[in-house]
């Protein structure tokens, strides 16, 4: 039985922005048994054809879906769980924990200190820049939603600053082939949660800045500021309601472009070394991120010149309902690969379950074939 709270493909109907397009290319967001096979395989989904995507899938699979039914508790009953629902209490032997990892935005602590004339968003509740308030706006955070929201406020006129932390650099396509091309063909989605050195760290990493529009194009720090967007440093603070940035934007751009490097530099050894440089075209190299002249290390925001505040600084899960000890100091869930701390508790869906490509949609197929292996394994052994 699959429990869902909503309809089928819930967050993608109500917890995505208007223009929202899928990060990876058609051909790859595919599930079992359903590939991609429209007009545009290059392309991007937009939230109405992921959720047409879901939808098919979940009539092909004939999965038992129960929907509109809110669980509000997973606890151990005896040798099994007892899930409590809306619509009751449903006995099992196992549980697989699907709700995502980005159940909850993460906003600081100090956004309570912005005096009460800005108004603060997240991306859950952004929808189009028509419905922000006239004036400046202020885009904390700059990974892929960041850079995103950025754009496309500053296209609708608006003033705006984007607050920059640590992030991930990414052309939207090398040597003329789509970067997540290259992250799948040289193997680097494959490598195993298992073979990577500091796996919590990894699984901590901010979405690359990248967009899916029409025209395959690249979204950094340097077409933001060619856009008129004005950069500053990580937020760091509010003091007699003026916003604190942190200084150091030239090293974290320079180690933000130093990775790019190195990866490029992956993929070039790997089309070397498997005959495939006669496919691509040649070997590119980017100029590094602009820093600005001055960066501002302050903005009183009393003065009117901000009128909105973005979060866009992630996601955490909620796991309010899970009555089971499995969840660490931080409030994540303790697994190994997806196989939790609890007989016959596991998840799916989080970053890095199994491997790289755990965080798109065509990485759940090899987590769900080896944590339900697992499962059928301790099923099995039950009996």
């Amino acid at each position: 039985m699959v429990i869902e709270r909503g309809e089928v493909a819930n967050s993608w109907r109500r917890e995505r922005w208007d223009s929202f397009r899928l990060l990876t290319p058609n051909w790859q967001s595919r599930l079992p048994g359903l590939a991609y096979e429209g007009p545009d395989p290059d392309g991007y989904m937009t939230t109405k054809e992921v959720t047409q995507l879901i939808e098919r899938f979940a009539a092909l699979s004939g999965s038992p879906v129960r929907t509109g039914t809110a669980v509000t508790s997973v606890r151990r009953d005896g040798d099994g769980y007892l899930v409590t629902t809306g619509d009751g209490e449903i006995a099992c032997r196992t549980v697989v924990v699907a709700s995502g990892a980005c159940n909850v935005p993460s906003v600081p602590a100090f956004s309570e200190a912005v005096p009460p004339s800005v108004r603060q968003l997240t991306p859950f509740d952004y929808r189009e820049p028509g419905r922000l308030p006239e004036g400046g706006v202020l885009v904390v955070g700059a990974s892929a939603t960041g850079v995103q929201l950025a754009a496309e406020l500053r296209a609708s006129g608006r003033p705006v600053t984007l607050s920059v932390g640590e992030h991930v650099r990414m052309p939207r396509t090398y040597r003329g082939r789509d970067v997540l091309w290259w992250m799948d063909a040289s193997g680097v989605w494959d490598q195993r949660h298992d073979e990577i050195e500091d796996l919590e760290r990894a699984r901590r990493l901010p979405s690359p800045q990248l967009v899916g529009t029409p025209g395959r194009t690249t979204l950094d720090l340097n077409a933001l500021t060619a856009m008129g967007v004005e950069l500053v440093g990580r937020w760091a603070g509010v003091r007699d309601g003026r916003a604190l940035f942190s200084g150091g934007l030239r090293n974290v751009f320079s180690l933000a472009d130093l990775k790019m490097e190195r990866l490029l530099d992956t993929f070039d050894v790997w089309a070397r070394e498997h005959g495939r440089d006669g496919e691509v075209g040649p070997p590119e190299r980017f100029a590094p991120t602009r820093v600005p002249e001055s960066a501002r290390w302050q903005l009183d925001l009393g003065s009117g010149e901000i009128r909105t505040i973005v979060w866009a600084t992630g996601f955490r899960p909620d796991y309010h309902w899970l009555d089971v000890p499995v969840l660490d100091g931080k409030g994540r869930l303790r697994h190994d690969g997806g196989v939790a701390d609890s007989p016959g508790l596991y998840a799916l869906g989080l970053p890095m379950l199994r491997r790289r490509r755990s965080t798109f949609i065509n990485g759940i197929e090899d987590d769900a074939r080896e944590v339900i292996d697992h499962l059928a394994r301790y099923l099995g052994a039950r009996h």
